[in-house]
């Protein structure tokens, strides 16, 4: 048995097996997760060390949506009347809560759906929740922009990644270009 020595006397030392395991889909600190009557998390009997109970407790915090004020976040059901039924162009933004390029590049997009407002209708896809449409229009990276006109998606439209809000325009002027003479 380990030992160490205070004031003089030899105290045992235990070791400590944690007791309960928390995971989460959250960025919250994993400390708040835990419910407060499971602050003792760890066993210290020789006998629990032996075979240590061990509660796997799996923690799923809700998640939080990304819909900005003149975006609609859209499904799979909606998605043929909103965006292949549409009379105007609509750029459809692919996301997931969980990706950090498509928070980056949220406020340029929300700046798009209003400057060009009169334009162009601007819609968001949840990536998790849509899988049937992630599939079919084969998005591989996030974001992903794509462009719809009179039902099909305009060749060379698709982007991928993280873009600025300059070059955002450009790429949405460009769009809208080809897509009128188109």
């Amino acid at each position: 048995m380990d030992a160490i020595l205070t004031n003089s006397a030899l105290v045992p030392r235990t070791i400590l097996h944690p007791v309960c395991t928390v995971t989460s889909t959250s960025s919250a600190p994993i400390a708040s997760l835990v419910p407060r009557y499971s602050k003792n998390l760890f066993l210290a009997s020789r006998t629990q060390r032996r075979t240590p109970w061990v509660c796997n407790t799996t923690y799923t915090a809700p998640k939080f949506s990304i819909t900005c004020g003149a975006i609609t976040e859209i499904n799979e059901s909606q998605f043929s009347d909103v965006v292949l039924k549409s009379d105007r162009p609509v750029l459809v933004e692919f996301v997931a809560n969980w990706c950090g390029p498509c928070r980056l590049i949220s406020p340029a997009i929300e700046w798009v759906a209003q400057e060009y407002g009169d334009r162009l209708t601007v819609v968001k896809i949840d990536h998790d929740a849509n899988p049937g449409l992630i599939e079919e229009y084969k998005v591989y990276g996030l974001p992903c922009l794509i462009l719809f006109k009179n039902g099909q998606e305009v060749p060379e439209s698709r982007r991928e990644g993280a873009i600025t809000k300059e070059k955002l325009k450009d790429y949405v002027n460009a769009l809208l270009e080809a897509a009128s003479v188109a």
